[in-house]
């Protein structure tokens, strides 16, 4: 039986998923008067503060220490036996996650005109949903404006047997309360190598199979080179062009038995854990999208024009269920685009916004704007600023010299395109450029700049040293 449109709480705005881009939303539409809804399934925060950024960084912390104190006898200094308490890491990082989580909730419980509901949403027709409550029931609401904001999970590859295993993904890896004898990872791409690294260092046995023919494969090929080397360094295991046939269950400490075609040949092997990290699906198939007259890709991510409109107006799309980069600060963004356009009359959109990244293996990988790949299937003239750090003063004094920087000129103008900085501090260094990028300073400026002695920084003097003007 149809429902009555007098059944429905009227509200102004409806957010479904409480990830990072609904908390700035909710509060700016709740202040400017907008009675708003924000609905949740299970934890406010989004997946940056449950399972992506603050608890992966927070152990990454903890498995850096434990580098450092292995590495001690570099520095003169003798540590002893060194040992990880992965439950006192586990602790720590949930310590962190619960006053992130926590500082979300009450600042959406204190916002006015904003009420959080936890139960699962779903789309019974344009501009209004249903909500399973959690604590039982439902309530069906209306609004003027729906948001969907309700972000990706795992992609399970189709893998023979992997289905029937006790798999980790990047959310069910952070509950590990002993550590792994031996992970395997299947995927060399950011999460993959996040989570490689820091378990190698936390001291278990780590393979890493990827697919295609190098790690991190959005990367140069020297970049992507530099990272293999790195961790190859690190005692992690490497396989590329690796193809997994089949997965099954191994005897005694080895859980888990991949079969892979390689190269050189078959082989199989065992481990006590595998984690998949090939990729994410959005979380939109169980919204009731076409309900709503929604569209999706071949994917699941839901459709949006350059003001993150979908095709049904007044229903938007924001943060990573909408497809495109998959980062927090982009989703941040999302928001500010909607309140300048909904709230500001302003005409904000996401076209040619830039997109700044950092990897947070160790050292980092900071990245902005064209790889020099990219550049030259473009067909620019562009000179390359490279260094590698070994060469740079305060890296030698700290004995963190492996990594480079990079920087991708435009020829003409001698204006910056691009960088990849894989060094100590690779994001903080990637962004001097991009703020030289977004002001339009040549690489000449930064060449003759003042830098404070020794810093990292000083290093971008020597870095655009060498470049000649074409």
């Amino acid at each position: 039986m149809k429902t009555k449109a007098s059944e429905y709480e009227k509200f102004d705005a409806i957010i479904i998923g409480a990830g990072q881009a609904a908390k700035p939303l909710a509060i700016a539409l709740g202040k400017a008067g907008w009675k708003t809804a924000v609905i949740e399934r299970k934890e406010v925060g989004g997946s940056c503060i449950n399972f992506g950024c603050t608890p992966t960084k927070a152990m990454a912390a903890s498995a850096r220490v434990a580098y450092l104190a292995h590495r001690g006898d570099d520095y003169g200094v003798r540590t002893g036996a060194v040992e990880v308490d992965l439950a006192s890491v586990l602790r720590r990082k949930n310590e962190i996650v619960r006053r992130f989580r926590d500082g979300v909730w009450k600042s959406l419980e204190d916002a006015n005109n904003v009420e959080l509901i936890f139960g699962q949403a779903a789309f019974d027709g344009p501009r209004t949903i249903t909500v399973q409550l959690n604590a039982g029931g439902s309530r069906k609401l209306a609004a003027r404006h729906v948001f969907i904001n309700t972000g990706t999970r795992t992609a399970i590859p189709p893998v023979p047997g992997l289905d029937r295993l006790p798999m980790l993904d990047a959310s069910s890896i952070l509950e590990l309360d002993t550590l792994p004898r031996h992970l395997l990872i299947i995927g060399g791409s950011y999460i993959g190598l996040e989570f490689g690294q820091m378990f190698r260092r936390f001291g278990s046995e780590v393979s890493i199979i990827q697919r295609g023919p190098r790690l991190l494969p959005r990367e140069d090929p020297d970049v992507a080179e530099a990272v293999s080397k790195m961790l190859a360094e690190d005692g992690l295991r490497i396989y590329l062009g690796a193809d997994v046939l089949d997965a099954g269950p191994g005897q005694g400490d080895d859980a888990v038995v991949l079969s892979l075609r390689l190269p050189i040949g078959p082989t199989r092997l065992a481990g006590s854990h595998v984690l998949v990290a090939t990729g994410r699906t959005p979380n939109s198939d169980d919204l009731g999208l076409a309900v709503a007259g929604v569209e999706t890709d071949d994917a699941g991510y839901i459709k949006v024009n350059e003001r993150l409109e979908t095709g049904v107006p007044g229903i938007y799309a924001l943060g990573d269920v909408k497809g495109g980069p998959a980062f927090t600060h982009i989703s941040y963004d999302d928001y500010r685009v909607l309140k300048s356009n909904l709230l500001e009359n302003g005409h904000a959109t996401v076209s040619g916004r830039p997109v700044p990244y950092a990897v947070f293996i160790d050292p980092q990988l900071g990245r902005i704007g064209l790889t020099e790949e990219q550049a030259r299937q473009g067909g620019r003239r562009i000179i390359v600023a490279r260094l590698p750090m070994s060469q740079v003063a305060r890296a030698v004094e700290m004995s963190e010299t492996r990594g480079f920087m990079k920087a991708v000129v435009d020829a003409d103008s001698g204006l910056i395109l691009g960088c990849a900085i894989l060094g100590p501090e690779g994001g903080e260094l990637m962004a001097m450029l991009q703020l030289a990028m977004m002001g339009g300073i040549p690489y000449t400026r930064l060449r003759d700049a003042i830098f404070a002695h020794p810093t990292l920084a000083e290093s971008l003097n020597t870095l655009f040293a060498a470049v000649e003007p074409a």
